[in-house]
């Protein structure tokens, strides 16, 4: 990983599963927030998604929107539809190849907190999933970026 990504917060502890059907994409940005310390579960359909945030109720969702089957938006709306004792309220940012002011309100409104453009600035990610679980960047770290696979 870039040097750079070793100056952001610790994210030690932190349950996040990662939904995307790339598989270049989803291992990446699983070992991006393992290497902070996050404990990360990394699934290809978001119906396998939506069976983990039920049994294992983590801690933030980061999901791809554009999937082929059922994508971010029938996954979020899925999770949004359960209780908080089975992960309704979990935390979730969309990652995204469509990008522009009507996608992101398109996703903040389906239920995510935040809407994150590919390619993924890997301190913009981990800021975001930091600031999710109430655990802030540190100040001054550099970035680095991960560019689209697929």
């Amino acid at each position: 990983m870039d040097e750079g990504v070793d100056n952001l917060s610790r994210l030690d502890g932190v349950r996040v599963l990662v939904v995307d059907d790339s598989a270049v994409i989803r291992d990446l940005l699983a070992a991006t927030l393992e290497e902070r310390g996050a404990v990360v579960t990394a699934v290809g359909t978001a119906e396998a998604a939506l069976g983990i945030i039920v049994q294992e109720r983590p801690d933030v969702l980061v999901s791809d929107l554009e999937m082929p089957d059922k994508g971010g938006y029938w996954l979020i709306g899925q999770v949004r539809t359960l209780s908080p004792e089975q992960g309704g309220t979990t935390p979730a940012a969309a990652i995204t190849g469509l990008t522009g002011p009507e996608h992101r309100a398109s996703a903040l409104r389906a239920g995510f907190q935040h809407h994150i453009e590919k390619p993924v600035d890997l301190h913009v990610l981990i800021g975001i999933v930091a600031s999710l679980t109430r655990k802030q960047p540190d100040p001054g770290s550099s970035v680095a970026t991960l560019s689209p696979t697929g």
